[in-house]
């Protein structure tokens, strides 16, 4: 019988981490579009990367659903496990749609997006203007602050797995953490 797998694939690893990355790299990105009244550089890098967490959280979904979850530790209790299950279906859920948002807000504005400056990223057919892409852009910022609720409560779930129950859950994410015996 074979053991059972104590850490994520390779391919989860990177997918997690890689996306991980590229929301951290969104908020700054906006912080300097911010900054920069005026020059879109920073807001043009802003959807690009937003459409390729789009296409890389897509990928992440078909690949967890053909590579399960990690079971949670048996001793965890139920309502843990509910929200820690609901957590990452919220993840999921704002990293597709938050995108999808943002790229529908666009396409209302008749804004063109340059993916990365390679080519136009075909726009959706939806009308409205500057008042429906207001609209859009106010979801999408509402989102955004829910996305940062999220990320808050799984840093905080992961610290307390690892320095409060002392358990190998940090350990399947961060393979060079040593595992507990």
């Amino acid at each position: 019988m074979a053991e059972p797998r104590n850490r994520y694939s390779t391919v989860s690893l990177v997918l997690h981490w890689l996306i991980a990355a590229l929301v951290i790299t969104q908020v700054a990105l906006i912080a300097g579009h911010e900054a920069v009244e005026g020059d879109r550089t920073f807001l043009n890098l802003h959807k690009s990367v937003g459409l390729g967490i789009l296409i890389l959280t897509l990928g992440r979904l078909g690949w967890r659903i053909a590579n399960p979850a990690l079971p949670l530790p048996e001793d965890m209790p139920r309502w843990q496990k509910l929200v820690a299950r609901a957590t990452h279906l919220l993840f999921y859920l704002l990293l597709i749609a938050m995108p999808l948002v943002g790229w529908a807000a666009s396409s209302a504005a008749g804004r063109d997006i340059v993916w990365f400056g390679l080519f136009n990223w075909p726009l959706l057919p939806i009308g409205g203007g500057r008042e429906m892409a207001g609209s859009l852009m106010d979801l999408h910022e509402a989102a955004a602050k829910a996305l940062y609720v999220l990320i808050a409560l799984h840093v905080a779930g992961a610290l307390k797995h690892h320095f409060m129950d002392r358990d190998n859950v940090l350990h399947r994410m961060i393979p060079w953490i040593p595992r507990r015996p």
